[in-house]
This record gives structure tokens, C-alpha cells and sequence, in this order.
């Protein structure tokens, strides 16, 4: 990740630290210009598997990206939504740069960019998909039943919101002390400095994630992405969640 963050391109560390030190927001407009030149942005492996699986699933009418960030999920819908693809994010530097870079192709979809907090979707149920890539670190647990609520009164009857959700890190890992690491810091830079920056890895469990899905009307089926592999145990490294609305 530190060889990503670090990279010619991307941002400096004095960069990374303005960011840190500012709000969810604001820091993602400072980040937004060299974002796709960091570790952050969901990898192409996970985008194109994703894409694979929705193309089974699909195709759709409509789909939204929630929390899109510069845009790599709506690369995603544009290739399984047949009439219009939205991304909504509280960033406008993170719209901003997605909108830039949006191709302009006469077949693709119509394309729409909504600045919004995803706590409070500004649409009626007018979608057939929502997606979501990388971006749920960013809601404290007791903010996720609002949140899946929100997206379950967006889409259409029928409609299903999907996102990839990777293994959690062995314990004792070297990738499981680093995320624990993160977190911690996050917790006592949150604990000292305000604006708060909510960032967290380990908080996001698949079992609690499901139950939450269920309690705000989706019926939750869990599909291994076969493309990114499977560790030594046989589990599969990084499951979508399809979640379907019932009511």
C-alpha cells in the first residue's frame, strides 16, 4: 500500500497527512485530483470480477453508485445498465474528477452525478441496481441499518444492491496487526482531533452486515468471486453480497 501511496503520481505523505487531518469530506476534495493513483480505489481485479457477476445477473435498466468517489463503480454499471447510471458522494471534488473522466461514448447509458450524503438518498425507487465499492469504512456500525434503509427505498421491487466484501485477515497476520494498527490510530487521532475522520476496517463483519440487510427488507445471498481466488482453507478470498429487495 505504502509503495501505491507513494508513487510519482500519487499523493505526497504531507499530502496524505492534510488529508487525515481534515473531515471525511474535505479530505476526499483535497485527495480527489491523484485518488486513482492510490491504493484506495477499488482494484481492477475486484471491478472486473463484479462486472462478470453482474452480467449473469443483469442486465438492468437503471443502477446507482453509492459513495462513488471518482467513479470505478460506475465503470462497473455502465457496462450492465442498459438506460442510466447515477453516482452519488458528499465529495464534489470526488464528482468533479469522475465527471472529467466519464467517457462520452453515443451508446453508453445516461450518465448523472449527485452530490449527497448517502444517509439521505435524494430519490424515490426509481432503480433496478446499487453498488457500492470500498466505501463502507466510513459509517460508524450504528449508522449502517439508516444507510441499508436508505438503499433498500431507492431501488425498485426487485431491485438488488451488490457489493464485494473481502475475507477478514487471519489472526496474527501480518495483514490482520496492520488493519488493527489503522483502526487503532484512527480511534485516538478521532479521540484527540476534530474534525473527526471516519475510517475503519475492521468493523464491517459479513455476519453482522447480513443481519442488518435482512432487518431492512433484503432477502441476502452471498456468491464467491472465483476470479480472486480461494486461501488455504478452500473460504473463498472476497464474496458479493447480493442483497435483494422483498418488500
Amino acid at each position: 500500500m505504502l509503495t501505491a501511496m507513494f508513487a510519482p503520481q500519487g499523493p505526497t505523505f504531507r499530502e496524505l497527512v492534510v488529508q487525515a487531518l481534515s473531515s471525511v469530506e474535505r479530505g476526499y476534495d483535497l485527495l480527489a485530483p491523484k485518488f486513482d493513483r492510490t491504493a484506495y480505489r477499488a482494484p481492477e481485479p475486484v471491478l472486473e470480477s463484479v462486472t462478470g457477476a453482474l452480467r449473469r445477473l443483469g442486465p438492468f435498466g437503471s443502477g446507482l453508485d453509492v459513495c462513488c468517489g471518482t467513479g470505478a463503480g460506475m465503470g462497473v454499471l455502465r457496462q450492465v445498465c442498459r438506460e442510466s447510471i447515477t453516482g452519488v458522494d458528499f465529495s464534489a471534488g470526488m464528482l468533479a474528477v469522475g465527471r472529467a473522466h466519464a467517457p462520452t461514448a453515443p451508446d453508453a447509458p445516461r450518465t448523472d452525478w449527485v452530490r449527497a450524503d448517502a444517509r439521505a438518498l435524494p430519490f424515490g425507487p426509481v432503480f433496478d441496481l446499487a453498488v457500492s465499492f470500498g466505501a463502507f469504512g466510513h459509517f460508524e456500525p450504528r449508522e449502517r441499518p439508516g444507510l441499508f434503509a436508505q438503499v433498500h427505498s431507492v431501488l425498485r421491487p426487485g431491485g438488488r444492491f451488490v457489493f464485494p466484501i473481502v475475507a477478514p485477515a487471519r489472526p496474527g497476520s501480518r495483514h490482520y496487526w496492520s488493519l488493527l494498527a489503522f483502526d487503532t490510530a484512527m480511534r485516538v487521532r478521532n479521540a484527540l482531533w476534530r474534525p473527526r475522520f471516519v475510517m475503519y476496517y475492521r468493523t464491517f463483519r459479513l455476519a453482522e452486515v447480513r443481519e442488518e440487510l435482512i432487518r431492512a427488507g433484503f432477502e441476502v445471498e452471498l456468491r464467491a468471486l472465483e476470479e480472486l481466488g480461494r486461501r488455504a482453507d478452500g473460504s473463498p478470498r472476497c464474496r458479493l453480497v447480493v442483497a435483494t429487495r422483498t418488500r
